[in-house]
């Protein structure tokens, strides 16, 4: 062995062992001890959950033997840092029961994650006092009553996730204020009321399925995923035109209505859903040209069930798949489309149910097995490679009634 890198394991194994010796001597503290045991006594594993098998209490270093806790040395004594409760493996059922308030005598603690099971009741309040935290993933299970307010006195939060519970009442006001909080999830609960100003630097907020309603407020710049599908809520777009970091926005099934703002048609914002609004007026002519030129692999546009109306612009030739059905527009369909469609860059186009009156397919084209475009229903008799890969929802009626389109 070379005498420098010698030298240097020997000064790391005398630098580190002390430490390693002294955390193997040290115990666990009473007080995190006691609250474990609380902890686990409203707790219980589902059957085919084994997580708790491992929490032996008489066990010299529950630190070393107990699934789920992580413990570092503080003042001499070990002390809980983070804690998970079940296993997240897909083939375990989880755990029942409730969230004891004892969790909030872990004073040390930094990450606190539940994994989906059938936990009921509600989050304990008392949470709020765990300074500490940086990580609170309740995910997947059946947590009820309202987000407590208290969690907006915790300054060191990065990672909020509450989703996919029975969550209800309003969003706390300082939940979106907290100036470390870079990912907010509420996702698929039951809250309602008006989103509050977001002023903090989030980059993603994810609010789908629950029962929010009013406009959209100021969001931050740094925001890279948004999410408020199947909400009701309602107004114009204007808070997302200064937006330039998004790269996912959905906004899908709710009442939003307006024009689509032009810096929305961005290549960079790959994932942009719309669906099912009361969006007006037309595309833009082209995009911002001081972005991405082009879109990549994966990219979709959903605008479909609005009242978009106009020509269809080339501003989306290239996104992979398009969805522009159900709509108000008018006039042919671009060649850049169908050019797309044949080398196989858009693999969907759907354009079924509006008004146009042609597309520039050539003689003979033929489109990739692996692409899809649908024209039905609008003031044209569509070609065969216009009517075969349409979806079921389209219907079976090839063209408009000639009265539909006697004014396009």
């Amino acid at each position: 062995m070379d005498q420098p890198h010698y030298i240097s394991l020997i000064f790391f194994i005398l630098l580190f062992l002390p430490l390693s010796l002294q955390q193997q001597n040290s115990k666990l503290s009473i007080s995190d001890l006691n609250a474990l045991k609380t902890i686990k006594a409203s707790l219980t594993d589902i059957p085919r959950s084994t997580f708790f098998s491992s929490w032996d209490f008489t066990a010299p270093n529950p630190c070393s033997s107990f699934s789920g806790l992580t413990c570092s040395l503080i003042s001499s004594s070990l002390r809980v840092t983070i804690l998970s409760l079940g296993t997240g493996l897909s083939d375990s059922p989880g755990l029942a029961g409730s969230l004891s308030f004892a969790l909030s005598q872990l004073t040390e603690l930094t990450q606190l994650v539940l994994y989906p099971g059938l936990v009921t009741g509600p989050i304990p309040s008392q949470l709020g006092k765990l300074t500490n935290l940086r990580v609170i993933s309740l995910t997947n299970n059946r947590l009820t009553g309202p987000i407590p307010t208290s969690l907006s006195s915790l300054t060191n939060l990065h990672t909020l996730d509450l989703s996919y519970n029975q969550l209800t009442g309003s969003i706390p006001p300082g939940l979106t204020e907290l100036a470390r909080l870079k990912v907010l999830i509420l996702a698929s609960n039951s809250l309602s009321g008006e989103l509050p100003t977001v002023s903090t630097q989030l980059l993603h907020l994810d609010l789908k399925r629950n029962r929010l309603n009013g406009k959209l407020p100021l969001l931050p710049l740094s925001l890279r995923y948004l999410s408020v599908s199947e909400n009701t809520m309602w107004g114009p777009l204007d808070a997302l035109d200064s937006l330039s970091e998004l790269v996912y926005l959905d906004l899908s099934m709710n009442k939003f209505s307006g024009p689509i703002p032009t810096s929305l048609f961005n290549p960079t914002l790959s994932s942009l859903l719309l669906q099912r609004n009361n969006l007006s007026g037309g595309l833009p002519q082209k995009a911002d040209p001081t972005k991405s030129s082009s879109y990549g692999d994966g990219s979709i546009v959903d605008l479909s069930h609005n009242f978009l109306s106009g020509e269809i612009s080339t501003v989306l030739v290239g996104v992979e798949s398009v969805f522009l059905n159900n709509n108000r527009l008018i006039g042919t369909v671009p060649k850049e489309y169908t050019k797309s469609l044949c080398l196989g860059t858009t693999k969907t186009l759907y354009l079924q149910h509006n008004y146009l009156t042609g597309i520039n397919l050539e003689d003979r084209m033929k489109l990739p097995d692996t692409t899809s475009l649908c024209l039905l229903y609008n003031c044209m008799v569509p070609p065969p490679v216009g009517v075969t890969a349409c979806p079921a929802s389209a219907g079976s009626q090839i063209s408009r009634p000639a009265r539909q389109c006697y004014k396009v």
